[in-house]
């Protein structure tokens, strides 16, 4: 009996398929929810703005300590704040907006490969997604980008249907929705609308696979309201808010979070500097282990665009005009890109099965694991039994401790895992080598490592140390501080801003105590002490992440600093760095 071809398989057998695909995903993605808290640098932020957002219950104007916060849109702090809402546990809210984006996203792809070109594709481009690095790390973290990434995909998925497999207003009108929700989750959603260029010159010259017909003008009419709507879910209360609170910070946070962290940050970026070439770097070091397949993808590619194919010409269009906006900018960071991935791989889908059966394709893919095991297996083994200045710098660093060996022990089984499954699968089965040893890694990754590397960096023993120093009825203050901190507090803690230079914070900080000297404690940075702080009469609360924290009253606080006066320049950074993300 024949062998049934891919599309042939019974609805039942997809159906088995698709579902086992997701399962996979969920637990692959869902390993380590909850059982770690923030860590640095982006996820403590977000964190905490959601804090504040469920203890103030103002969830429109976020804010970091007592600073309005105006460098994202509220929606994906909003999102973190209503997953604590439902699950009354913030180890669990602060990651499951990137979880459920990252499944999401998954299906989406999954289903438009379906329909362009039939079940195993759009299972094949969902496997490829769900093997990259930068996919599942990100959708283990909880920072903005899988969430980003999930309503640009949306948006992309609604106007692809719309232009290929269409007429569907629906789609095209949840895709304009969608691209709003982006536009007021990081301000990038507009750029799902770079999909139109690739369509209309596609229309111009006539290619095949494209809808006859795309509706007139109501249709793009009804699109513009979906988009339009989708922005005013946060911008018409925003604007009454704002009137209703009519100060200068107030203005201040409009300016900057509609020209200051958008154009401005565009067109004379302040952090993040990189060459031309970065995002080059990226395609083949953080969408590994997809990336191994260009070789093969480009020339199949080449071939669907000669034929006119603008099932291929449309997706890969938009991927490549996303990498050129944001190589246009000196400020490149590896997650900007992101949105690319899950279009890349949607147009690998059909491709991906015939290229792991090449020899070229399988001694490669072979080749990546084995450079992933080896140095894993020798650095555990390193660690474990003969630790060099090297390991002891590690351990250092992420202060580790007594933990480094659980480490160590955690490479040693990666390594053997991956040896393991390239042993088993051999050289003419790399699809199940690649991923039997992706999933081991990520599953390690969120039960094991992550966990342990929040441990040994958590602010906990700091805190600890500080609740027992002044005792349940005080009060505490933090200056110079970062947003990991607070959140380690149980008590209610004062601060004095976040984008305030130190020495402004520290005046401030200085007048706050004069008002209850007995009852008042600030804890400090070690470095912004002098001149104000005298060392001898302060407390050593001992380092953290690589910090040093000082304990002190208002008897610590020299004479010439009385009242808040401190010197500008007293100590090199005061007022003059910039501590924005």
């Amino acid at each position: 009996m024949a062998t049934p071809s891919p599309n042939d398989l019974s609805p039942r057998r997809q159906s088995i398929e698709r579902w086992l695909l997701m399962l996979g995903a969920l637990l692959l993605l869902a390993a380590g929810i909850g059982m770690r808290t923030p860590t640095p640098s982006d996820e403590p932020r977000f964190a905490l703005v959601a804090h504040q957002m469920v203890a103030s219950g103002n969830w429109l104007i976020p804010h970091r300590g007592t600073d309005w916060y105006s460098d994202k849109p509220p929606t994906f702090m909003a999102m973190q704040s209503l997953s604590y809402v439902l699950t009354g546990n913030w180890q669990i809210a602060f990651l499951l907006p990137s979880l459920l984006s990252s499944l999401g996203t998954l299906w989406l792809i999954y289903d438009l490969g379906r329909r362009l070109w039939g079940h195993r594709a759009g299972l094949w481009a969902a496997l490829g997604l769900l093997c990259t690095v930068q996919f599942v790390f990100q959708a283990k973290r909880g920072q903005i980008d899988p969430t980003v990434t999930f309503f640009l995909t949306l948006a992309n998925v609604g106007l692809l249907r719309h232009f290929l497999l269409g007429p569907d207003r629906r789609a095209l009108w949840l895709g304009c929705f969608a691209a709003g929700l982006g536009v007021i989750t990081k301000g990038v959603g507009i750029l799902a609308f770079l999909l139109v260029l690739p369509w209309l010159l596609a229309v111009r010259l006539r290619w095949n696979g494209l809808t006859p017909n795309t509706g007139g003008v109501l249709t793009w009419l009804g699109g513009g309201f979906a988009f339009a709507l989708a922005l005013a879910l946060w911008l018409v209360p925003l604007m009454l808010y704002v009137h209703a609170h009519d100060t200068p910070e107030a203005h201040e946070y409009l300016s900057d979070i509609f020209l200051n962290q958008t154009v401005h940050r565009y067109v004379h970026p302040w952090n993040s500097i990189q060459p031309p070439w970065f995002y080059l770097e990226v395609i083949f070091t953080s969408w590994l282990p997809l990336s191994l397949a260009l070789p093969g993808l480009l020339p199949a590619w080449w071939r669907r665009l000669r034929a006119q194919d603008a099932r291929f010409l449309l997706p890969l269009t938009w991927v490549v005009l996303l990498l050129v906006f944001f190589s246009l900018t000196r400020a490149k960071r590896d997650v900007y890109i992101m949105p690319a991935l899950p279009l890349l791989a949607l147009c690998a889908g059909p491709f991906l099965r015939d290229i792991l059966q090449r020899r070229w394709a399988q001694w490669l893919g072979m080749a990546f694991l084995l450079a992933l095991a080896l140095p894993t297996l020798g650095i555990g083994l390193q660690g474990l039994f003969h630790p060099t200045a090297w390991t002891t710098r590690f351990v250092a660093a992420r202060q580790l401790g007594d933990q480094a060996a659980s480490l160590w022990w955690m490479f040693i089984i990666l390594g053997s895992w991956m040896l393991l499954c390239v042993a088993v699968c051999r050289w003419r089965r790399t699809g199940p080598a690649l991923l039997a040893s992706m999933s081991g890694m990520w599953l390690l990754w969120g039960l094991w490592a992550a966990p342990l590397l929040a441990r040994a960096s958590s602010q906990q023993p700091l805190v600890q140390r500080v609740e027992q120093a002044i005792g349940p009825h005080a009060e505490l203050a933090l200056v110079a501080w970062k947003e990991e901190l607070p959140l380690a507090f149980e008590r209610k803690v004062t601060d004095f801003g976040f984008v305030e230079p130190w020495h402004q914070q520290l005046a401030d900080a200085i007048r706050w105590q004069e008002r209850a000297p007995e009852d008042r404690w600030v804890l400090i940075l070690s470095d912004v002490m002098a001149p104000c702080i005298d060392q001898a009469a302060s407390l050593d609360m001992g380092m953290t992440s690589g910090r040093d924290w000082r304990l002190y009253r208002l008897n610590a606080v020299a004479q010439a600093c009385r009242g808040g006066i401190v010197p500008i320049g007293a100590v090199e950074d005061w007022g003059g760095i910039d501590r924005r993300p």
